[in-house]
């Protein structure tokens, strides 16, 4: 994709259409998007020009630079309290047969066995366990630091921490200042699925609301924590429960400057209560990541989390707005190929993650969790 947008370029592939004319000029001009405007393009946006507005934004900001980081998964469970109908993973705590709990053990035991390896990050979600509580994995988090001090900890979607914080009677403030002094990090972004009320109730009513996941995240990031955050799409979700969830997050991140990345996820059908809504296209996919990167103007980063895309489409994503396509992964998490995911054994190395970008044209470029740069790959 061209890299150099000009605004005779742009105007001409809006074709007649004066709104698009118009919000394609403020792209350019570095302005922000109102939430009509957000909305008109879901409706009117062609794809190819949503990307040449979303990959201008993107190279003004990161140029060809596209971010990885070395990381791996620990899934502690897929035991869960609740029954969100689009969740392949979980297994209802009452009916819990074919379920996996591991021990703090096998927990430790895993973060050891990178020992070796130049990992800069674990990653540590699961189900809410009802025996999994807070004093659990506090002890594991000081464990985990008292092994590898260095190893960044980013830790349990606003859905465990409303659960485990909730049970032991604390506020959330206090709850997540005990997590942070036992070791945890950063939060990540899952559990956000969609904001608007409606939408939500009928997806995932029994789990944290709209404004409990977004107060969490606001609370991490006055304690000097930052987070990631997601959106769940392609299922029940309208137009108009995208824009105002991508407006949410914009709102908050002017607030606190918290957010790391935005990472849009896609429904897959596999396995699960919604199996009879089709999944959306591909083109459907990128048209999202490239709203997303055109309205979120105060998030510097947008996820591609490939084993969720598969390769070859979030290589596609890289002109679509998206910068970062997360991190080598390991073969440690279930979450989407449960759900029928193109990518069902989940591991790349570094070395054939760095290609998959330089064969879109791109940089590798290793990170850590805070997009501090360890490596430029040539």
């Amino acid at each position: 994709m061209n890299n150099n947008l000009s605004t005779t370029a742009l105007l001409h592939y809006a074709k007649l259409d004066a709104n698009l004319k118009t919000i394609g000029l403020k792209v350019l001009a570095g302005e922000r998007i109102t939430p009509d405007e957000g909305l008109y393009l879901f409706e009117k946006g062609e794809w190819a020009y949503l990307g040449y507005l979303a990959n201008f934004i993107r190279n003004k900001l990161h140029q060809d630079n596209t971010y990885f980081n070395r990381n791996f998964h620990i899934e502690p469970t897929n035991v869960c309290v609740f029954s969100c109908k689009f969740c392949s993973y979980s297994r209802l705590y009452a009916h819990k047969e074919d379920g996996w709990e591991l021990t703090a053990e096998q927990i430790i035991d895993r973060v050891k066995s990178y020992d070796n390896q130049q990992i800069t990050e674990v990653h540590i979600v699961g189900g809410v366990h009802p025996k999994m509580n807070m004093a659990f994995f506090l002890d594991i988090l000081r464990k985990i630091k008292a092994h590898r001090p260095a190893l960044h900890i980013k830790g349990f979607t606003a859905v465990e921490l409303d659960y485990m914080i909730r049970k032991a009677k604390l506020t959330i403030e206090e709850g997540l200042k005990q997590f942070k002094e036992a070791g945890l990090d950063s939060l990540p972004g899952g559990g956000a699925e969609i904001f608007a009320p409606e939408t939500r109730r009928k997806i995932c009513q029994d789990k944290v609301s709209a404004e409990g996941w977004l107060h969490i995240h606001k609370t991490a990031h006055q304690l000097g924590m930052k987070s990631n955050a997601t959106m769940l799409y392609g299922h029940l979700e309208s137009y108009e429960d995208r824009v105002d969830h991508l407006n949410r997050l914009r709102q908050l991140q002017d607030e606190t400057k918290g957010f790391n990345t935005f990472i849009p996820l896609k429904f897959r059908n596999k396995n699960n209560d919604m199996s009879d809504i089709a999944e959306c296209s591909v083109i459907e996919d990128m048209r999202v990541f490239a709203i997303s990167r055109i309205y979120l103007d105060n998030i510097s980063h947008i996820k591609a989390y490939w084993p969720m895309l598969g390769r070859t489409k979030a290589q596609m994503s890289l002109d679509f707005g998206v910068d970062d396509l997360d991190g080598t992964i390991d073969d440690s998490t279930k979450i989407y190929s449960m759900a029928g995911s193109e990518e069902q054994n989940p591991v790349l190395t570094t070395e054939a993650l760095a290609t998959i970008i330089k064969q879109a044209g791109r940089k590798p470029v290793e990170r850590d969790t805070l997009y501090n740069v360890v490596k430029v790959y040539d």
